[in-house]
């Protein structure tokens, strides 16, 4: 049975990936910062092979935690969906005024590159042995267009931005890392999509964000390991 581990899995992308991939049988380590308060992931997991964990990412203890509990379970795909545009967790803006020059939060931007960057490379490191123990060994980055230098003409958003740029580092040295171990490493970008995150306003429905997310993560192979992929298979500018 193929098992997937993935954080942030309690609404907009990592939800509907986690329902897809539930759907397709296979065995889902979910996890949330609030179990109890999410509806649709508990509604999933009386249907499917899914099993909530509480996961504050940020913490590194639990994430320990989550490693003793799982042990030497063998993980197909280790999912770093969590993430936030900041602690707030508002709605994409073009206001965020604390990420712009001039009038920048440097706690709110540390907490930003915790959870963005630092986290994902915290699970990879707790959860490298378990990934390779698959069939598949994937790790699998939510990073976003934001984080592309190339094609940055945005003058805000440096706490998210930046965090994942950070990521997107990350990725790329964990590829070269864990070649000899058979393990793929890939970040993905979702497109603007219409999450809480998002906003209504956003270029794509849920559905086709994670619809071609899904695409894209079936047929990777080792020779995708290091790309920046869009939702819609292209390449993303570094």
């Amino acid at each position: 049975m193929k098992t997937l581990l993935i954080t942030g899995a309690n609404r907009g992308l990592g939800f509907d990936f986690t329902r897809r991939m539930a759907e397709t049988g296979w065995h889902i380590h979910a996890c949330c910062r609030a179990p109890a308060q999410a509806d649709g992931l508990q509604a999933l997991a009386a249907k499917h092979d899914v099993t909530i964990h509480a996961l504050d990412v940020a913490d590194f203890g639990q994430i320990d935690a989550l490693k003793t509990k799982l042990g030497d379970e063998p993980i197909d795909v280790l999912f770093n969906n969590a993430g936030i545009m900041e602690t707030s967790q508002r709605t994409l803006s073009l206001d965020h005024t604390n990420q712009m020059f001039d009038s920048l939060d440097e706690d709110e931007w540390m907490a930003v590159m915790r959870v963005n960057t630092m986290a994902p490379l915290r699970m990879c490191e707790v959860f490298v042995d378990n990934v390779a123990a698959s069939d598949r060994k994937q790790i699998l980055m939510m990073s976003s267009i934001v984080g592309s230098i190339g094609s940055n003409q945005t003058p805000r958003w440096y706490h998210y931005g930046t965090s994942k740029t950070a990521l997107n580092m990350v990725m790329r040295n964990l590829a070269a890392d864990l070649k000899d171990r058979g393990i793929s490493v890939v970040s993905l970008h979702p497109g603007w999509t219409q999450t809480d995150m998002g906003g209504p306003t956003a270029a794509l429905s849920i559905d086709e964000s994670v619809g071609g997310l899904f695409k894209v993560v079936e047929t990777l192979t080792p020779n995708d390991s290091g790309r920046f992929i869009a939702w819609n298979g292209d390449d993303v500018p570094w």
